[in-house]
């Protein structure tokens, strides 16, 4: 399956208050799990700075990232972007290929 990065920043109302932004969250994962089967969690962070949060999970598929950027929006993301990744050895793999390099 493929990584994906989820960096969400919410709206200023679906930051107001801990008891609505734990249930508006409870509430969007149990959606996700239901629209995008086979999704695998890694981890979950809070942030500061443009980001309120950041998400790493491995999906299907590239469409399974989309669903999951359109229902964090639907569940008051002001912004949310699914960025594939991919693991540094992974990554060099790929580097040496392009460049004509052996494995």
């Amino acid at each position: 399956m493929a990584t994906y990065v989820l960096m969400t920043k919410l709206t200023p109302a679906a930051l107001q208050g801990a008891s609505g932004r734990r249930a508006t969250g409870h509430d969007w994962k149990m959606k996700v799990e239901t629209v995008c089967p086979g999704l695998r969690w890694i981890a979950h962070y809070a942030l500061l700075g443009p980001y309120d949060f950041m998400d790493i999970y491995e999906a299907p598929d590239g469409e399974t990232a989309f669903r999951v950027s359109l229902l964090s929006r639907e569940y008051g993301a002001l912004t949310a972007e699914s960025w594939p990744a991919v693991a540094y050895p992974e990554f060099l793999g790929i580097a040496d290929a392009v460049e004509g390099k052996p494995a």
